[in-house]
């Protein structure tokens, strides 16, 4: 989008980039739109005055979590990248958890090497799709579905993570930040997630870039249980440079 559109146009998109891709930074959003950090600034605090997003540092996120049709669909490109970069992480046999998030249901197409992996995981979605592969044991937490996020959460799913031992945990998040850690758009979800981490040996956790330098609502765990953080990004991108004293960066 180039030159100067009117305010309306520009709530307009920075409504739809909310709901696609539950966030939006001040710096996209001005290089996308052709204006001022200053003017989306004031675009983002009317739609929070209208109940349409919540200001966050550097941006806005959307209120409320995005649906998984949402989540899936937003940044698909990007999500193809980090999902071929993890694919190279799963080991052949073990036994892993996949989250519930669309990043990481991107690795059930990308498992052609494994030959006796068990995966664990909270996402339905996900679950169907490993049915079929001769190399994976698919195996889903239970729970109760969150119709908001397509996940399964509850007191049953971090049950069932804590009754394995996991050598890998592919895991997204809502958001990532320097200082908070990771985090997540619902506390049932950051709940699940924190079980699965804790019951893994590495924490691999996949975000594209429009997630970093991010808060969502709740926290799902520092970075003391992220091992690995995987973008689109080349690794050397400087945007990566806050980061690399906290965790592997690939």
């Amino acid at each position: 989008m180039q030159g100067s559109i009117a305010s309306h146009e520009r709530l307009e998109w920075l409504e739809q980039e909310l709901t696609a891709s539950g966030s939006v930074t001040l710096a996209d959003a001005a290089r996308e739109l052709g204006v001022s950090e200053m003017t989306i600034r004031r675009d983002l605090t009317e739609l929070e005055g209208r109940g349409a997003a919540k200001r966050i540092r550097g941006g806005a996120k959307a209120v409320g979590p995005s649906t998984f049709s949402q989540r899936h669909a937003a940044h698909s490109r990007a999500k193809a990248t980090i999902a071929s970069k993890l694919a190279a992480m799963v080991p052949a046999a073990g036994t892993v958890a996949f989250d519930a998030s669309s990043t990481v249901m991107r690795l059930a197409g990308r498992l052609g090497h494994v030959r006796d992996l068990t995966v664990l995981t909270n996402g339905p979605d996900t679950f169907a799709a490993l049915q079929g592969d001769p190399g994976a044991q698919p195996l889903l937490t239970g729970g109760q579905l969150d119709a908001r996020t397509g996940s399964l959460v509850g007191p049953l799913a971090c049950r069932t993570a804590d009754q394995l031992v996991l050598d890998q945990f592919f895991t997204s998040a809502a958001a990532l930040d320097v200082a908070l850690g990771a985090s997540e758009a619902t506390l049932d979800e950051a709940e699940v997630k924190r079980h699965l981490a804790a019951a893994a040996r590495v924490v691999i956790l996949a975000v594209d870039a429009s997630k970093l330098d991010a808060r969502a609502t709740a926290t799902s765990f520092d970075w003391s249980r992220i091992d690995v953080v995987v973008t689109e990004l080349d690794p050397a991108d400087p945007r990566l440079d806050p980061y690399r004293a906290l965790a592997d960066i690939r």
